[in-house]
């Protein structure tokens, strides 16, 4: 029987749901760095990466979620019902510190966006309050905004819930906003295409001379697998959700199929008004702001091909450039609610209640982990503050632990995927939604979602061999190593105070 732990009226949605998903693992920039990076020829990579990664992947978890729907610990819960209460702790730590590590990296893109959306440029370097520098004063900003997210998430998770499909609903309409003008712009210019199509070369090469090797192909196959990750952590909301069991694995099928299609549709959209060689050659192009230059330049063509003077075309570039870091600033601003709840509930709540402080698992009024929440927060805004207040010696600090969570990110996925075998093999579960009916289905499946992942970490140490970067690989190498030293640890205490407790 279903544990009951909201009432129907607090409870999510599919459509919801649908926009958590949306927003946690879509991202309009993941686009347009795929089309700087490969051209025309993103889109059969992130095609593959779906087909052998994240469809298979998303039908597994949704096999788990269903199966363990009355679990609030989402993954670790799946992985503890599948290889128990070690492995799944292990596992469970590295996926939480990845988590913590992306939360720090990612949280100045917003500034980054906030600028763009006011000044039509990044102004960042130029931010300054009380007498810091740039660097100190967006590390500021970003702390107090890491304690109102967490402020917010803690009231509830229809709070969550409502933010969260905010920002979903903008990156909804980001996509359908470019789509509609790219076909306008295509009408306009007779259904010629900026980016001439030369098939099938268009369609497997990179335009990019950094880009033809065959490793170098397989490192953006990787990339596009790490633009799908993320949906996995919604398993922690299955518990939340009406009538689970049927409207948890429509909620992944329908987004996992929109997500595919809607990246591989605006890959190939850029090409209607970007030249590859003569947007991207101009200087001041890198990855972090090809999004701003893209929908500048599709503005900018717009008003060309509308045959308005020069000045007016560049009026609406602005506001093409204004109006994308507008709506993803809204997107990334709803997915920083789901990732500072979703991972530490699963983590914290999943695990057992003995391994913490009585007050750390412990719900709030509003059935929110908020002491977990709050050590979240700390742990992060510390992480922040050495990054911008530390001498060089703490940059340096935060670069090794970027490194060490590069192949640590990959691991939980291999945690995942290989219990799914031995979630299928156990007879006891009872599993009221299966896709994977036949045994060798599920184990085909697993070897090549494995295989995927494991190119991904293999391609990161030939990069790092090839260049001659012998302390990263080491770094990148030691990563899972100490998280999962710690999580081991961890694990030990637990047994020790349980045979304490016994005794």
């Amino acid at each position: 029987m279903e544990i009951n732990l909201m009432n129907d009226k607090r409870r999510l949605t599919l459509l919801s749901v649908m926009l958590m998903i949306f927003t946690s693992t879509f991202a309009f920039d993941n686009t347009s760095i795929a089309y700087y990076t490969m051209g025309d020829a993103g889109i059969i990579w992130y095609i593959l990466a779906a087909f052998f990664f994240f469809v298979p992947s998303t039908l597994m978890f949704s096999e788990f979620g269903v199966a363990f729907r009355a679990e609030p610990g989402g993954v670790f819960s799946w992985l503890e019902k599948s290889i128990g209460l070690k492995w799944a702790f292990i596992g469970g730590f590295i996926w939480i510190a990845s988590w913590v590590i992306l939360t720090v990296s990612t949280v100045s893109k917003i500034w980054i966006m906030l600028s763009t959306t006011i000044s039509g440029a990044d102004k960042t370097g130029t931010w300054h309050i009380l007498g810091f520098n740039s660097t100190e004063t967006i590390g500021i900003i970003s702390i107090i905004f890491i304690i109102m997210v967490t402020a917010v998430s803690t009231r509830g998770l229809d709070k969550v819930a409502s933010l969260a499909s905010i920002g979903g609903i903008a990156a909804v309409f980001l996509t359908l906003f470019f789509i509609a003008a790219s076909l306008f712009l295509l009408v306009l210019n007779g259904f010629k295409l900026a980016e001439p199509i030369d098939f099938p070369k268009s369609f497997i090469k990179s335009p990019r001379s950094s880009y033809q090797s065959i490793s170098q192909m397989i490192s953006f196959l990787i990339y596009a697998v790490y633009a799908y990750a993320g949906i996995e952590a919604l398993g922690g909301i299955s518990d939340k959700m009406k009538n689970s069991k049927r409207n948890f694995p429509i909620a992944l099928a329908v987004s996992a199929t929109l997500i595919t299609a809607a990246y591989a549709m605006v890959i190939f959209l850029w090409s209607t008004s970007a030249n590859w060689h003569e947007v991207f050659q101009k200087s001041g192009v890198n990855l972090g702001n090809t999004t701003y230059v893209l929908m500048s330049n599709l503005g900018y063509s717009i008003g060309n091909s509308l045959g308005i003077n020069h000045r007016s075309a560049e009026a609406l570039s602005f506001f093409f450039a204004r109006f994308g870091s507008f709506t993803m600033l809204l997107s990334y601003l709803g997915s920083f609610f789901v990732i500072v709840y979703m991972p530490i509930k699963s983590f914290i709540l999943g695990t057992p209640q003995k391994l913490w402080p009585k007050s750390l698992p412990k719900l709030n009024k509003f059935g929110m982990p908020a002491n977990a929440m709050w050590w979240q927060a700390i742990i992060i805004c510390i992480l922040i503050g050495l990054t911008s207040f530390g001498n060089s010696t703490a940059t340096a600090f935060y670069e090794i632990l970027t490194l060490m969570d590069n192949v640590s990110s990959t691991l939980p996925y291999l945690f995942l995927v290989s219990a799914f075998i031995f979630f299928k093999q156990n007879k006891e579960l009872k599993k009221p939604y299966e896709i994977f009916k036949k045994k060798w289905n599920y184990i085909i499946i697993v070897i090549i979602v494995n295989t995927v992942l494991l190119m991904g970490v293999g391609s990161t140490i030939v990069d790092a061999i090839e260049t001659n970067n012998y302390l990263d690989l080491f770094l990148e190498l030691i990563g899972p190593v100490l998280f999962g030293f710690i999580g081991y640890c961890l694990y030990v205490l637990y047994e020790r105070w349980i045979k304490k407790l016994e005794k």
